[in-house]
């Protein structure tokens, strides 16, 4: 799970400073104010990580990729290209693994990963330097010169091997120690398993959009286990599909105690609860097919029908459910507004999910969000002892003077935020003392 995230020079981010992240956070604000740029950070090093192309610095996205950010200019705030984008990453490693990370001979449970990314005099990105922080081991690359970079640690010695001092090439993408390393240092061999960590922790990233697909009359698995819903939650059928064939289940309660839920079953509870459907399945045209149709029956009394002949927020909210609980224990799913589309008591009812999917899961989300509805669901769960403060991280979001600024929204045990910004969700108050005062005026007018 991701811990904490800091910005410096991204986009409309001169310094966000250190931003806790939480097994649920979300960022909240008006148009623009820079939260979608939080999340394109971390989609940003995610995509450049799973890039063909190793000597790429930055993948700044194009017609295939997650995100599309531009230019490696454009990522640079107030595009000024003399800039260097700093961004910083925390991270708790996984437990069960039957190799834990050891740095220096030593276990660690969490890691800190920096990188300061600078343009050349052709636009181009390079790295400045990257650092790997454990517990109070410190170990990077910084540059020296052109394509040349030198191994620095704190915490504990480098011991070079003999023979003559030959810099170190360019790092891996922005974050992989150069083969050399390993090969000019004594007691070294752990290096890669630093990158290693952080190209499973970002593979661990799954993202969905604002916007959905479409419904559609029909769908088609072919029995591919995707790895998530995709971006425009179009693997939603096959992912529930994916899930049904490998028997997959939720489990709820502990020990003894504990009742285990089929996937497609929690799904469908989840709609119903919600108040957008009665019952929901997927169907298999015929044996040996490919072909499933989704039918649905609004109320007990309805007559069951396709997916694609209800309301367009079943098809909005179907997405965001499956991967909720779709994602393996460990995993962080970002979603870009998750409440599209959908009505105030359903986008409240989002909090819900995200709290038992979390709580049952071992799913982390990162969100934005725009709707008071979800913001308050939350604050009541809180209140409620459903979640704690501390598995809820809240955020404001606001542009002032050009300059992305946010603000920590400080949440006590009964769920009231201390330092709620003013006009946070515009003013009602001021729209209900017009509203009054216009009333009054008239009524003078037509007496």
């Amino acid at each position: 799970m991701f811990t904490t995230l800091s910005l410096k020079n991204f986009k409309g981010w001169a310094n966000t400073g250190d931003i806790r992240l939480a097994p649920i956070t979300v960022f909240f604000g008006t148009n623009s104010s820079g939260k979608t740029s939080l999340l394109q950070s971390i989609l940003l090093l995610k995509q450049t990580a799973a890039a063909s192309d190793r000597r790429r610095v930055l993948h700044a996205g194009d017609d295939r990729s997650l995100i599309d950010l531009g230019t490696p200019a454009d990522l640079l705030h107030g595009r000024n290209t003399d800039a260097v984008l700093h961004q910083c990453l925390s991270w708790t490693l996984p437990d069960g693994s039957d190799k834990p990370l050891l740095v220096a001979g030593s276990p660690v449970k969490e890691l800190t990963f920096s990188v300061d990314v600078r343009l050349t005099a052709e636009g181009q990105p390079f790295v400045e330097g990257f650092l790997y922080k454990a517990g109070n081991i410190e170990i990077g690359v910084k540059r020296k010169g052109d394509d040349e970079y030198d191994l620095f640690a704190r915490g504990f010695s480098l011991n070079r091997r003999r023979g003559r001092a030959w810099p170190l090439p360019p790092p891996v993408r922005f974050y992989g120690f150069p083969d050399e390393a390993v090969n000019y240092y004594k007691d070294l061999d752990w290096l890669p398993d630093l990158a290693l960590a952080l190209e499973r922790q970002l593979a661990r990233v799954h993202y969905v959009g604002p916007l959905r697909e479409y419904p559609k009359r029909s769908y088609l698995w072919a029995g591919d286990r995707p790895e998530s819903v995709g971006t425009r939650g179009e693997l939603a059928i096959p992912a529930l599909l994916a899930a049904r064939a490998d028997r997959r289940t939720i489990g709820y309660g502990s020990g003894k105690g504990t009742r285990y839920k089929e996937f497609e079953e929690v799904i469908a509870d989840r709609l119903k609860t919600m108040g957008v459907i009665h019952d929901f399945r997927t169907v298999q045209l015929g044996p040996h097919r490919k072909d499933y149709e989704v039918r649905v029956k609004r109320t007990a009394a309805s007559t069951e029908v396709l997916v694609t002949d209800v309301g367009f927020g079943v098809s909005q909210l179907l997405p965001i459910l499956v991967q909720c609980y779709y994602a393996a224990p460990g995993s962080t799913v970002i979603f870009e507004q998750p409440e599209i589309h959908l009505h105030p008591k359903v986008a409240a009812d989002l909090a819900d999910v995200l709290i038992d999917a979390s709580e049952v899961c071992g799913v982390q989300f990162i969100v934005e969000s725009h709707s008071e509805h979800f913001l308050q669901r939350l604050q009541r769960r809180i209140a409620e002892e459903r979640t704690t403060e501390a598995n809820v991280a809240l955020y404001a979001c606001d542009v002032v003077e050009g300059v992305s600024e946010i603000a920590d929204l400080n949440v006590d045990e009964f769920g009231n935020i201390r330092n709620w910004p003013k006009d946070f969700f515009g003013d009602p108050v001021g729209d209900a003392a017009a509203r009054a005062k216009a009333t009054i005026a008239r009524r003078k007018k037509l007496a």
